[in-house]
């Protein structure tokens, strides 16, 4: 996943948000009843038949209001929200994701929402569209991450298949029994990224954090943090993960849906794609994440948010309430995705019966929010050049990770 990256200074996307909140919009509409035609902005084209569906029903319960669905691929999405944003011109709904959140909520390009009722979704994911004490996002969907493990590799290495009693010293030990370096068979791909699946979960399984509370200040320099970072580091020093070079010309799914690797840490969005290749679909299964000194995984969703310029808030507000309703939810999980609304998730589970997806749900407890501030990719790109070498084992992971925190607390300074 690729998210909001700087182009220029920090300053300067900062500033054209700003500006956009700044601009005046006095041609408003606060009647929920009076007519009219709002627009709402999405990025999966898998999901279009779903939204439109949601639209059309929307209009039905609120015949005065019309709803234009609106695709913009990922790949041009934020661009497209920035320079809308920056014209006062962003569309009256729209999906928003974590990294972005901060940067576009603090910077008044969204609304805060009132008068919802947040109980009904994961409190860690509430958490993660809200800022200053105001909520601007009602959580859509999530997902969590589980490990992925291929049954035949684990048959043939007469290994047990992974459950919820699974430590890191149970993942560990498994791991060399399923490396067979003759056969070009790892355990696991350790592969380094600022997205969902990797060292996050294993450094707040470590009892560390990526950030402060506050957002203040970085993670990487606690001990506890540097340990989630060894996790996978270990796993390539110990010949049990491809090198990084290699995960990097050949992605660690691809591994695993060749069998090159018997386990892979991924989300619940994978249960689509595993289920439909030829090689997973009878072969893989999930459990939910080994425990280190604490359980963990990271939580992430879309949220629907409202453009603070938008001319009939109170007509986004409603539509906004019912993409958040359990109606809405129960659609949601028949097409694919795990709806936020708590007690609507069987739908999903039962979607893909040959898998134990169950799992993922179960770790909702203990899930962390994914760690964000108001500028996640500033910080995020200091993340890839810092520990990098760490995982190339050109550097030490304890001297690159103090090294990360130092300048990742100076990127955070500059969010001020």
């Amino acid at each position: 996943m690729s998210w909001f990256r700087r182009t220029g200074a920090l300053v300067g996307v900062v500033a054209v948000l700003a500006a956009a909140a700044c601009s005046g919009d006095s041609d408003t509409n606060d009647d929920p009843n009076a007519k009219a035609t709002i627009s709402y902005a999405v990025w999966d084209k898998n999901q279009v038949p779903a939204m439109q569906q949601l639209a059309a029903d929307f209009t039905k319960a609120h015949p005065n209001i019309t709803v234009n669905v609106q695709l913009s691929p990922w790949e041009t999405y934020w661009t497209k929200m920035k320079a809308a944003a920056t014209g006062g011109a962003a569309p009256d709904v729209f999906w928003m994701n974590g990294p972005n959140f901060q940067l576009y909520a603090t910077n008044g390009v969204l609304r805060p929402l009132e008068d919802v009722d947040a109980g009904n979704y994961p409190k860690s994911l509430v958490d993660l569209y809200t800022v200053d004490g105001k909520t601007y996002g009602l959580p859509k969907d999530f997902d969590t991450v589980g490990l992925w493990y291929n049954k035949e590799l684990f048959d043939a290495a007469r290994v047990k298949y992974p459950d919820d009693t699974w430590t890191w010293d149970t993942f560990k030990a498994a791991a060399a029994k399923l490396t067979n370096k003759a056969k070009g068979q790892y355990a696991i791909g350790s592969t380094l990224t600022s997205a969902q699946e990797y060292q996050y979960n294993t450094i707040y399984q470590a009892g560390g954090t990526v950030l402060s509370d506050d957002g203040k200040k970085s993670g990487y320099a606690d001990p506890a943090t540097i340990e989630g970072l060894k996790f996978w580091t270990d796993l390539i020093e110990a010949g049990q993960s491809p090198s990084l070079k290699t995960l990097t010309d050949t992605q660690a799914i691809n591994l695993f849906e060749s069998g090159k690797i018997a386990m892979y840490y991924g989300g619940s969005w994978n249960a689509a794609e595993f289920s439909t290749n030829e090689y997973t679909k009878t072969r893989a299964d999930v459990a939910v994440l080994p425990q280190g000194k604490k359980r963990a995984t990271i939580i992430h969703g879309l949220a629907n948010v409202i453009s603070a310029k938008s001319k009939h808030p109170a007509a986004a507000t409603e539509f906004v309430k019912y993409l958040g309703s359990k109606e809405a939810a129960e659609l949601l999980a028949k097409n694919g995705v795990i709806p936020a609304y708590n007690g609507t998730q069987d739908a999903w589970v039962k979607s893909h019966p040959e898998f134990n997806l169950q799992a993922f749900l179960d770790e909702v407890e203990y899930s962390v929010p994914y760690p964000v501030s108001r500028n996640t990719a500033a910080w995020q790109e200091l993340e890839t050049k810092y520990l990098t070498p760490a995982w190339n084992g050109t550097a030490d992971v304890t001297a690159a990770s103090k090294e990360l925190a130092t300048a990742m607390d100076d990127a955070l300074a500059e969010e001020k």
